[in-house]
């Protein structure tokens, strides 16, 4: 949504045009209104969305900002907004990044504070587009839907160059069933996790900065952050103190700086003018997906949006670049080192156009309508050192700890990865049911790989597209080591591919074999981590499933009950659960044994569930190949007691080449049990009469909630 809702009228069961304002209540005008207490539609703001616009006049959006701008709504904070100065976490920013770490945490009753310089939500603008893995966290989250069915979905690409088709095809497609490139503008998302929180009684602090923070265990040894923030609105100063401090404050990241972590990377040459609205065109895939080239003026990118609405990514000329350069933003050193989006009024949208023209010869492009937003921006690539301080209690994410180009999508996509990895572990760690020392090391150690891998393989991307000899930053071994020996480097594209090793591929095969090898990566499904304490090795005996640890769970079509079907992810929501996934075949023979061994584990106030927490830390769900019908007895009996009361069964009736236990790659000799962590990554797969496996594995992170007598028992 990058501007106002038309009004529209579902009369006749359908959407259409109507005129004034439906949504305004009491009518204006009204003679009669109800008696006593009535709903009345809040106060509404409109806001323009680029500050500079082309001839065309000007763009706005209709804002909320009673729903919306948190403790700045124009009615003051309700009565039920009393925020404690004691928390588990305080987070800095209220950009996506900190939206999603504050999503995950209230999922896990956690408590925390948010704050936010701005006085509202970005309007409109920035990132642009979410890939599948992304939506998939969501829907753990609860919230898939509100995203997924924003925009369009691009499933096509076309790429040209000098008026010659290199590439057009099917693109973004994966086994994902968020499949495509879904668009909606980072403001909306904003918006939507705004709504989350209110619902959850959580505003964001707005108009609030952190002025300084003290880290001492001397005062308050439970909550060792004490910060200092102000409204920057009101004057009004505060004092929190907090377990964990989360930095999402942007790439210009004040909290990374006084942490003193060094920000590895470039600081490129490459310069782009961002301009959104609709367009005319005679190119003819001016509304597909895609990019085009000119060997001597550079690129262009093409987003289509809703509503007909186009996003247009120009590479810059060097005249604009060097009037760009004589900025005083530009000689800004932290400005230089982050990149981001310049404050320059010196370059018009129709300078931008006429350069857009010069790629696009011989087609011409036209504005048809006013921007609803309008950027120049500079490209920075680099990869904090550290996403964490030395003492564990500080981290970093999202911009704050990973910049690169805008090719491949990555930046909003990374920034759930960064919140939902944090987000867990930073839950476990507040409700006590882990060690710091143990647990908080692997976020540095598993999203710092993913940002050095994005860094590398968008910078490849870029540099093909514009013609740049750069050199592509690696940051990989700067830092602490990563884990990264066991698993393959996905930016490597290895042993993925068309072409040979050395051989040249002409150019229209370069993409098509450029998309091949890191399709995947790109779509966020082939983003691995290292081997760790939370991804063991598997041993030398054969593992009893072929997914290996480290790696997203595979989320296959399943039933759900006689009525009902759906996918496995579908009994894996939440934010805080480990889920163990119980493959258990057709429940005969030697794997109804192993399962009853598992079975009867639950029961054993010793064993790993009940000593590790239970429901509040396990969700168990069954995989079968029997029927609804049958499973009542196939699961008969004491020993299945525990197991059917704390699982969700579901059915695996898909045909066996298409069917949930052959994606996993399942031994239909012994079953299995998977560990799948609460962001959906495969921690541990055993048998399921490995039990002391699993108890071996958890001990590894998790604290005992029920302490293990001497002779075993509880």
């Amino acid at each position: 949504m990058a501007q106002s809702i038309e009004p529209s009228t579902f009369k006749n069961g359908f959407k259409q045009p109507s005129e004034g304002e439906p949504w305004i209540y009491p009518k204006p005008g009204a003679k009669e209104l109800p008696a006593g207490p009535h709903y009345v539609t809040p106060q509404s703001v409109d806001i323009v969305t680029a500050p500079v616009n082309n001839s065309l006049g000007e763009t706005k959006l209709r804002s909320w900002p009673t729903i919306f701008n948190g403790t700045n709504s124009p009615d003051g904070v309700p009565d039920w907004w009393n925020p404690s100065t004691e928390v588990d976490v305080l987070i800095v920013g209220a950009g996506p990044t900190g939206l999603e770490t504050a999503l995950s945490l209230v999922r896990q009753n956690v408590s925390f504070r948010i704050l936010d310089k701005g006085e509202m939500p970005l309007p409109t603008g920035r990132a642009d587009a979410v890939l599948p893995r992304y939506v998939e966290t969501l829907n753990a989250w609860g919230i898939s839907t509100d995203v997924s069915e924003e925009g369009p979905i691009i499933e096509r690409t076309a790429v040209w160059r000098d008026g010659k088709v290199l590439f057009h095809g099917r693109s973004h497609q994966s086994d994902s069933r968020y499949r495509g490139l879904h668009v909606i503008t980072q403001g909306q998302l904003e918006r939507i996790y705004v709504r989350d929180l209110l619902r959850h009684r959580v505003l964001v602090e707005r108009c609030t900065t952190l002025k300084e923070y003290q880290i001492s265990n001397v005062d308050n040894p439970e909550r060792p952050i004490k910060a200092f923030i102000r409204n920057d609105k009101t004057g009004q100063e505060e004092t929190i103190h907090a377990k964990f401090l989360v930095g999402s404050d942007g790439a210009s990241s004040m909290i990374r700086k006084k942490l003193e972590i060094p920000f590895h990377g470039v600081s490129t040459d490459l310069y782009w003018g961002i301009m959104d609205g609709k367009y005319e065109s005679d190119y003819p895939h001016a509304w597909i997906f895609g990019c085009y080239f000119s060997t001597e003026h550079g690129c262009c990118i093409i987003i289509p949006r809703e509503d007909g609405h186009i996003r247009l990514y120009t590479q810059l000329s060097l005249s604009l670049i060097e009037r760009v350069r004589q900025t005083r933003q530009e000689i800004d050193p932290s400005f230089k080192e982050s990149g981001g989006r310049i404050d320059v009024h010196s370059i018009t949208p129709e300078e931008v156009l006429e350069q857009s023209n010069r790629i696009f010869a011989p087609y011409t492009v036209k504005f048809a309508s006013p921007l609803t937003w309008y950027a120049i921006w500079k490209v920075s690539e680099r990869v904090a050192e550290s996403f964490s301080s030395e003492d564990l209690r500080v981290h970093l994410a999202g911009d704050a700890a990973h910049v690169h180009s805008v090719f491949g999508a990555f930046g909003l996509n990374a920034s759930i990865l960064d919140a939902a990895n944090l987000g867990w572990k930073l839950g476990f760690c507040s409700r006590g049911l882990s060690p710091i020392e143990t647990l908080l090391p692997t976020y540095d150690m598993e999203r710092r790989l993913h940002a050095s891998n994005v860094v590398e393989l968008s910078g490849k991307y870029l540099r093909y597209c514009c013609n740049s000899d750069i050199p592509v930053p690696h940051t990989h071994e700067l830092g602490k080591d990563l884990g990264a020996k066991a698993i393959k480097h996905a930016v490597r594209g290895e042993p993925y591919g068309i072409a040979k090793p050395g051989e040249k591929l002409p150019e229209n095969l370069y993409l098509t074999d450029f998309y091949y090898k890191y399709g995947a990566f790109m779509l966020g499904l082939d983003v691995a981590y290292g081997k760790s304490i939370l991804f063991p090795s598997q041993d030398e005996a054969p593992a009893p499933v072929v997914v290996d640890t480290g790696v997203r769970a595979p989320n296959p079509r399943v039933s759900l009950s006689a009525g009902t079907t759906g996918y496995l992810y579908d009994v894996m929501k939440g934010a805080g659960y480990f889920h163990l996934v119980v493959f258990a075949s057709s429940i005969e023979g030697l794997v109804k044994h192993n399962i009853q061994q598992f079975a009867k584990s639950l029961c054993d106030p010793a064993g790993f569930y009940s000593r590790y927490g239970g429901r509040e830390v396990f969700n168990i769900v069954v995989v079968t190949k029997r029927l609804p019908f049958e499973i009542d007895a196939m699961m008969a009996g004491p020993e299945f007691r525990v197991l059917r009361e704390a699982a969700a069964v579901v059915f695996d009736d898909q045909a066996p080449d298409d069917d949930a236990h052959t994606m996993w790659g399942v031994d239909h000799g012994t079953g299995a049990v998977i560990a799948v962590r609460p962001d959906l990554y495969v921690g541990k797969s055993v048998r399921p009469d490995q039990v002391d496996e699993l108890d071996s594995y958890f001990s590894g992170f998790l604290i005992p909630q029920v302490k293990k007598g001497m002779n075993g028992h509880a």
